[in-house]
């Protein structure tokens, strides 16, 4: 008898969301996955589906009240964390699972940021470094909103890193991390490529973000359609190489795979600087700070510079993270 109940229970709970799920969308403007105007960010796969901390997409909407976004079965369960920002306000943390999931309105992101503006920009991104996927079906908005084309910032960072890069472990992910603290500083788009674990002389065959390579929905096959990335990256950001240190790779051995890293970038990105960061080091309570391939990132560059590439420019971080940083009072 307890099991019937609890069945009809489980049935009248999923028809009335069915019901009510439907409901909401027979009386919103529903926008496809597949509409021009949404404007990807970051790596989807073709589900579409997030698969790097801090993909995402932005919508430039008329006369928003309410959001919504329907995510389908390839979605982190039972939830993956996401950041909103409405008019390049700060983010905030939803967290989204599969099916229908407010963004903006009385329960969720307060509109009444957007009051008294005729449009409003809409920017949502995965924040994790794990359990970061959204596969987005659908966008619901308000019946008498109307969805125009986002013009993106002038300015646009691309970063590559580790951990260090990635947000790991902190509490808003990758929305904490310095480089996407940096982009929302200087307002530019910003793409964050990094992984835990990442090194440029490691995991050759797998590529991209591990994650994503376990997940059942990889091909194995396909590489990343560079074109892909809109707006083109105005600036290239690296900072790389503790993992590489702790795998014992060599001096020699680093700076040549950072050498070839780099005249491949060279190939997608002819013109733009490429910022090559020095190491933050490990910070002691002496005060001293362990430090890797000391030297190698200047002779990395003078090699650029050698090969006639003027456009790859050292930045020296020492000092940049102490002790106080790592374990603040």
């Amino acid at each position: 008898m307890k099991s019937w109940i609890i069945v009809t229970h489980v049935l009248m709970a999923t028809v009335f969301h069915s019901v009510v799920g439907d409901t909401v969308m027979s009386s919103s403007l529903v926008i496809q996955n597949d509409d021009p105007l949404v404007h990807f960010h970051g790596r989807w796969d073709e589900s579409p589906g997030t698969w790097w901390a801090g993909s995402g997409f932005k919508l430039h909407v008329q006369n928003l009240k309410t959001m919504s976004i329907n995510l389908g079965p390839h979605t982190t369960a039972p939830l993956a964390s996401v950041g909103v920002s409405l008019d390049y306000d700060s983010f905030t943390t939803i967290n989204v699972s599969q099916g229908l999931n407010n963004i903006v309105g009385p329960t969720a992101l307060n509109i009444e940021q957007t009051e008294g503006k005729s449009t409003s920009v809409v920017r949502l991104n995965v924040e994790g470094w794990q359990n970061n996927r959204i596969n987005l079906e659908s966008v619901l908005l308000n019946s008498d909103a109307k969805l125009l084309p986002y013009t993106p910032l002038k300015l646009a960072f691309q970063f590559v890193g580790d951990s260090l890069s990635a947000g790991q472990f902190l509490p808003e992910g990758v929305d904490q991390a310095w480089p996407f603290l940096t982009g929302e500083r200087f307002r530019a788009e910003h793409n964050v490529n990094a992984q835990p674990g990442a090194a440029l002389t490691t995991d050759t065959e797998q590529t991209e973000d591990t994650g994503y390579f376990y997940t059942t929905d990889h091909n194995f096959t396909t590489p990343w359609d560079f074109q892909r990335d809109q707006p083109p990256p105005t600036h290239v950001v690296i900072h790389i190489g503790a993992n590489d240190a702790a795998q014992n790779v060599s001096d020699t051995e680093f700076v040549q795979v950072y050498t070839n890293f780099l005249i491949r970038l060279r190939n997608l990105y002819p013109h733009q600087p490429v910022f090559v960061f020095t190491p933050w080091g490990w910070p002691s309570a002496d005060g001293s700070i362990s430090q890797y391939y000391q030297g190698q990132y200047q002779i990395i560059v003078e090699q650029r510079h050698k090969a006639g590439d003027e456009q790859v420019f050292l930045v020296n971080t020492t000092g940049w993270v102490t002790w106080e940083d790592v374990f603040p009072e």
